[in-house]
């Protein structure tokens, strides 16, 4: 059976200013965002058509920085820990120690990427379907992040599952390393699945729904996996909050995907 390894999560200290693990996620998450992007912009002709420029790209990840940062800890508090927060405020502050919903800092981008749409004249489907296949390596590195830190532990396994892990943080019981899966199922299962879909030209919107296909459905059935957070009702269900969270993603993008296609066809 396999132990968590207990990382430190400080990276490597400066003097007074320790550096987290946890940052150097998001750190990396950023730098292949802008990596990614560029590649798009000189691999696909139809996005230099539409006015992409590495020069916007560099615009576009400080506002989608600034969206995850803000809406993943706002969602955080409201969606998962309203009352720990509203007892404890100064730690809403506190994201060097984690503690970052996916689905606050999706909230949080949708509203940078439309006023980033205003000030550049882009559609704002536009700019999803070009950021939504940059978003889920991102994605695996925070979970990642989550694992380095001990926290998000799976739910009690069976001891013969081979990858079965316990997290002396919590208990003696082996788990599901469940950060693991979501970094495989949510980033790189959905990052192959999108950079394929996006390498052709498509109707305007289709890869963002693609997105909010894969990862709500992704999301659901990690969550099966994942110990539920207790969410804003206080107390855990059947279907989690991570799930009720992820339904309507399937939904709309299902229904915007057949939109889409169809008002393409016509």
């Amino acid at each position: 059976m396999l132990v968590h390894p207990q990382f430190d999560p400080v990276a490597f200290s400066l003097g007074p200013l320790s550096v987290r693990w946890y940052g150097l996620m998001y750190l990396l998450a950023f730098v292949q965002f802008w990596w990614l992007g560029r590649q798009r912009i000189a691999s696909q002709p139809w996005l230099a058509r539409s006015g992409w420029t590495v020069t916007q790209l560099d615009d576009l990840l400080f506002y989608g920085v600034l969206g995850v940062i803000v809406g993943g800890r706002l969602g955080q508090i409201v969606f998962y820990d309203p009352g720990y927060y509203f007892a404890n405020p100064l730690e809403m502050l506190a994201v060097w120690k984690g503690g970052m919903s996916f689905h606050g800092g999706f909230l949080g981008v949708l509203v940078a990427m439309a006023i980033y749409s205003r000030k550049t004249g882009h559609s704002w489907w536009e700019i999803t379907d070009f950021i939504a296949p940059l978003v889920p390596l991102g994605l695996a590195a925070g979970r990642l992040g989550n694992f380095i830190n001990g926290e998000l532990w799976g739910r009690a396994a069976d001891a013969s599952l081979p990858w079965a892990m316990v997290f002396p943080q919590v208990d003696a019981l082996p788990r599901h390393p469940s950060q693991l899966y979501q970094a495989g199922l949510e980033g790189l299962a959905l990052f192959v699945i999108l950079w394929l879909f996006a390498r052709r030209e498509r109707p305007r919107g289709a890869v963002s729904a693609v997105f909010l296909i894969g990862y709500g459905a992704f999301r659901f059935v990690a969550e099966y996996f994942r110990t539920p957070d207790d969410g804003i009702f206080g107390q855990s269900y059947t279907i989690s909050m991570g799930q009720w969270l992820s339904l309507p993603m399937i939904v709309v993008g299902v229904a915007l995907l057949i939109h889409f296609y169809r008002k393409e066809s016509r």
